[in-house]
């Protein structure tokens, strides 16, 4: 049984995800701005479950959090940090409020957690750090000005701290899912390719936590693709990019 703090638990893959940890017999601290998903889930699941709602970008509200796992649990086995937005950017009205919205939630957000995080991570056993990140890194895709820095931001930030706590034995695990169903997604106007069930994508990830891999990325034949075209030069990537843009436009 792990001790594991997971944000976002409130819909889409952080709700199902949940629900993975807690039938697998963890004890889950969940996270949220809505409370009231994490309080179902304290009702299912009764002591497996500890309540600690709060806004991640607040980083008084996320020290909060932070003590009261200390208090009740005194360490972290495992944090799970899969909180985040997306919003798309319209270039003819460029909003740099936009970009600082996004960033906020999906890189400072889980930089407050991580280091309220890191002082019971090295109390706990085997500690594994694991952060959601997404797939836009691994090719520039339009309108994703602002999802695509944050993630690739959240990226390099997992990525230079599996070097530094490697000495610590904290492992990190960047999770980068390509397209999901959940209430974020079906917000989106443009085709999905290869998009899976948000039940088949949290199973997915629970089941390769325990092996502690370096990235778990999904699906398999769409990240290929994804990092193909990532590898054309970069004359290729604009033309294809402007192929996607101006097939969007005409949407």
């Amino acid at each position: 049984m792990k001790r594991i703090w997971l944000t976002g638990a409130s819909s889409g893959i952080g709700a199902a995800l949940a629900e993975q940890l807690l039938q697998a017999g963890h004890q889950v601290a969940v996270s949220a701005r809505s409370s009231g998903p994490l309080e179902d889930l304290a009702t299912r699941y009764g002591e497996q479950v500890l309540v600690v709602p709060g806004d991640l970008t607040d980083a008084e509200q996320v020290r909060a959090i932070g003590e009261r796992i200390a208090r009740q649990w005194g360490a972290l086995d495992c944090v799970i940090l899969n909180a985040g937005t997306c919003e798309y950017i319209e270039v003819r009205q460029f909003e740099a409020a936009m970009i600082e919205r996004v960033v906020s939630t999906n890189l400072f957000a889980a930089s407050y957690c991580i280091e309220a995080a890191l002082p019971l991570l090295r109390q706990g056993n085997r500690p594994h750090l694991v952060g959601v990140g997404s797939s836009v890194t691994f090719l520039p895709l339009p309108r994703s000005e602002a999802y695509g820095a944050s993630k690739a931001a959240m990226r390099y930030l997992l990525q230079s701290l599996r070097i530094d706590l490697a000495a610590e034995g904290i492992d990190v695990t960047l999770v980068s899912p390509g397209f999901v169903d959940t209430p974020l997604t079906q917000k989106n106007d443009f085709p999905m390719p290869m998009r899976w069930p948000v039940e088949r994508a949290a199973r997915h990830i629970a089941e390769r936590l325990d092996k502690r891999p370096r990235e778990i990325a999904f699906p398999t034949p769409f990240i290929a693709i994804l990092k193909l075209l990532g590898s054309l030069p970069s004359s290729l990537q604009l033309a294809i990019g402007r192929r996607l843009a101006r097939n969007e436009d005409n949407a």
